[in-house]
């Protein structure tokens, strides 16, 4: 690895916010999955958590490309559960909070949320938005702020929208630069995670990992993973969730 290499990839560490990730429940388009991990790479996120609970997805051949993610998912983590309750008691340990995107009485604004501080971001299908199994479960909903005659942006839009939010607070408090979220220790440990799967072309690592009752603890991004565990299959024969990154 060349200087000017490392320098980039340090430089993307140090800025990066583990404690901002992005919940993307039952969306059936993968350009707007990939889109999305685009959006999350170019403000810091660094995992993010997948939900298919809708039966009738199975049956789609979801694939997530290099080209539409833009190289992205090399360096994002993505968990996939097919366990609602699941998914929001694993992201809650781990965020705190937990915020849909869901139009209603009690919404807030997008601007009137402090994203500086630790948070989970909910999107919808493209179709139906938020299930309310999932809102019921959520700290809180917000909306984005339109004047025109839509009533809602595309899913990836309005994650997009909402990411570079967080980005603008974040970088006011100074977490961009000197107050970075990772302390030095971690900060070298995911360099060496990512400098050993370039290095070792390790792409079973990165691979999707389906999560469910029984798995163990989700890893902290900067902690190595053990190249001798395969990574594990989806629960159904050949359900949504088993794409490729």
């Amino acid at each position: 690895m060349n200087a000017s290499r490392e320098q980039k990839i340090r430089s993307v560490i140090q800025q990066s916010q583990p404690d901002l990730t992005v919940i993307l429940e039952n969306i059936f388009d993968p350009l707007n999955i990939s889109a999305v991990l685009r959006s999350c790479d170019a403000v810091g996120v660094r995992e993010v958590f997948v939900i298919y609970t809708k039966k009738y997805l199975n049956k789609r051949g979801l694939v997530l490309g290099k080209r539409t993610s833009g190289g992205t998912f090399k360096w994002i983590d993505v968990y996939v559960f097919e366990d609602l309750e699941e998914c929001f008691r694993r992201v809650r340990e781990r965020y705190g909070r937990i915020l849909a995107t869901s139009l209603g009485e009690r919404s807030k604004s997008l601007y009137d949320l402090d994203l500086a501080q630790p948070t989970a971001l909910l999107f919808g299908n493209e179709d139906e938005g938020v299930s309310a199994e999932a809102l019921a479960l959520c700290d809180g909903n917000f909306v984005v702020p339109q004047v025109g005659f839509a009533e809602s942006l595309n899913i990836s839009v309005a994650c997009a929208v909402t990411l570079f939010e967080a980005r603008r607070q974040r970088e006011v408090q100074g977490f961009y630069g000197e107050k970075s979220k990772f302390s030095a220790t971690e900060q070298q440990q995911l360099f060496e995670r990512w400098q050993a799967m370039l290095k070792e072309k390790s792409w079973h690592q990165q691979m999707p990992i389906v999560v469910d009752k029984d798995s163990e603890a989700i890893l902290p991004v900067y902690v190595q993973r053990d190249p001798l565990i395969p990574t594990k299959q989806p629960l159904q024969p050949s359900p949504l969730t088993n794409f490729e990154l």
